[in-house]
């Protein structure tokens, strides 16, 4: 199977596949802007965890 190539051929695959790295970048983007939301979601629900664990149970106010 030899398959021979112009030079339109290969300009096209090569379109193709730099389109290709452009979607895959943005996708990268925006997953990377998710994992960043998604930190600081976690950072104040861990917050919001301790702050409700203080207040159920107090230190220093043991019986």
């Amino acid at each position: 199977m030899n398959r021979r190539f112009t030079k339109a051929d290969l300009e096209e695959i090569v379109f193709v596949q730099l389109e290709n790295l452009n979607a895959m970048h943005d996708l990268l983007s925006i997953m990377k802007h998710q994992n960043e939301l998604l930190n600081n979601v976690n950072k104040k629900l861990k917050d919001e965890i301790s702050d409700f664990k203080k207040k159920i149970y107090p230190v220093g106010k043991i019986k």
